[in-house]
């Protein structure tokens, strides 16, 4: 009797003690309520970074980007005449840049240059999609616009100066309307299709086609410059798309770049000390300028996340912000070649907004 009793007490004594410690954590709960602001994150501890935060290492290297590009621009015809030259004797592209009928016969065997191993022998039917002479002129233009499509332009009011061109090359069939015509023109003389927009927006052109050639509307009768014969798979894809142009009657003119230029083309670059699994559309396109305008300008070529001008912060395209596969492309190593080219007056680079009556 006596040990119950004891028990008892025991237990009593263990509950009074746990609820006063409740207690106790309870007065301490309000009080500490009643006289301190609630805990919150730290602003410096966001892990979202604010619109004007630089990327991550790009405030010192933008800052000697600028540096070199803000002095005072003015054609060097001398580097250029030099350049071009050098340009033209190692890849001849008035020649050889695109497929023709006289440069690419019945029976010629094309050899890949993606695929160096793999070639394809011209049939009578390949041989009827390949232009019938040069569409380049044996001349040279006055003016010519390469436009690329980094997000740089997006809000840059550059449409009057792109389109006062004579000549304008876009890269892989960006968007020009829906708002964009102020910012990126809609003149097009030229403009490029990676055949992986065909496979991705346009199932590889194996079923519904009429999307295709819609999306074509925007560029009028440009010429439409595609890589068939780069790599094995993109051939067949290439020229459905040239099929798919006469059956639907587009006044778009479908031509295929010459892989024998672009070999050399490659090869040219890496004289300059350029190290990359293959060439961007971009320098591609503006080395094809080089050879054919007298003054080149690019727009849209600027491979950093941050605006030159204020930091803040860009998408990967003016249109969208779909990443590119970077080890594929030396964007980087790209942009400072073109870069040194601007600082010699060979071509000019065109960096941020366009002023109302700019040349």
């Amino acid at each position: 009797m006596r040990g119950q009793l004891l028990k008892s007490v025991f237990s009593l004594m263990i509950t009074l003690f746990c609820l006063g410690s409740l207690l106790t954590t309870l007065v301490w709960y309000m009080v500490d309520n009643n006289n301190v602001e609630p805990q919150r994150p730290s602003p410096q501890k966001k892990s979202a970074p604010q619109p004007t935060d630089p990327c991550k290492g790009c405030r010192e290297i933008i800052d000697k980007v600028i540096g070199r590009y803000s002095q005072t621009w003015k054609k060097q015809e001398d580097n250029y005449q030099k350049f071009r030259s050098q340009l033209s004797s190692k890849c001849h592209g008035f020649d050889k840049a695109i497929i023709t009928q006289a440069n690419t016969p019945v029976g010629f065997k094309i050899v890949y240059d993606g695929e160096k191993r793999r070639s394809l022998q011209v049939t009578p039917e390949i041989f009827g999609t390949f232009a019938k002479e040069h569409p380049f002129p044996n001349k040279t233009w006055e003016t010519c616009a390469v436009v690329g499509n980094g997000g740089i332009l997006a809000n840059s009011s550059c449409g009057n100066m792109i389109d006062s061109a004579q000549f304008v090359m876009r890269c892989n069939l960006p968007p020009l309307e829906n708002n964009y015509e102020k910012h990126v023109g809609i003149k097009t003389d030229l403009v490029t299709a990676n055949p992986s927009i065909l496979l991705e927006k346009y199932g590889a052109l194996m079923g519904r086609r009429r999307p295709f050639v819609e999306s074509l509307q925007s560029y009028g009768d440009s010429l439409l410059l595609l890589p068939a014969f780069s790599y094995g798979h993109n051939t067949p894809v290439c020229l459905r798309a040239v099929y798919t142009i006469e059956d639907f009657n587009s006044p778009t003119r479908p031509i295929f770049f010459n892989p024998e230029y672009l070999q050399k083309l490659a090869g040219f670059w890496r004289s300059q000390g350029l190290r990359a699994v293959r060439l961007s559309t971009g320098i591609i396109m503006a080395s094809l300028a080089l050879e054919h305008c007298a003054n080149v300008h690019l727009y849209g070529f600027w491979p950093f996340s941050n605006h030159p001008h204020g930091l803040h912060a860009l998408t990967n395209h003016y249109y969208d912000d779909r990443q590119t596969k970077t080890k594929f492309h030396a964007m980087p190593a790209e942009f400072e070649l073109l870069l040194q080219l601007h600082s010699q007056g060979v071509l000019r680079l065109h960096l941020g907004d366009c002023a109302p009556g700019e040349k």
